[in-house]
């Protein structure tokens, strides 16, 4: 696997991804409302600021995608697999990727992120890639108020 800059193209078909239940609740809105509200990856800045493609390395097949979200002092990442993916292990490589790439961005930041308490296969997939719980919260998402762990990543360098 490999990162790559994310195009027009693979952000529209993010878009088209469907997740059954009930990951379902990660599902974008359609490209055309995404455009409509400057939202995320539709903005062209923000896709190149924030989101990269994960490419399979031999086929250069969209394989999922990663934000990096700059705070203070902190990188805050997210990744999202294309659903017919989910459940074959490709998570916490992908998990891996994403935690270098913000390593490079921002040498020395914290990185974390945020997981809702009842995605466990999510929550294995990042301890396995080194994260561990450091709080917990609620706050308001798109699809209703969620309870969400924040994870950070132990880097064993530090």
């Amino acid at each position: 696997m490999q990162l790559h800059p994310m195009t027009e193209q693979e952000a529209k078909a993010v878009t088209e991804w469907y997740y059954p239940p009930p990951y379902d609740v990660y599902r974008w809105p359609t490209w055309d409302e995404m455009l409509r509200d400057g939202r995320e990856f539709a903005d062209p800045d923000i896709r190149a600021a924030q989101y990269v493609s994960v490419r399979d390395t031999d086929t250069h097949e969209l394989i999922g995608y990663v934000q990096l979200f700059p705070l203070d002092r902190v990188i805050r990442i997210g990744i999202g697999l294309r659903p017919d993916l989910c459940d074959q292990g490709l998570g916490t490589p992908i998990i891996k990727l994403a935690v270098e790439e913000a390593a490079r961005r921002q040498p020395g930041a914290e990185i974390d992120l945020e997981v809702e308490h009842w995605n466990k296969r999510a929550i294995r997939a990042y301890e396995k890639a080194g994260f561990s719980i450091a709080d917990e919260y609620t706050r308001r998402a798109t699809h209703g108020p969620v309870q969400l762990y924040c994870m950070v990543w132990n880097n064993p360098n530090a």
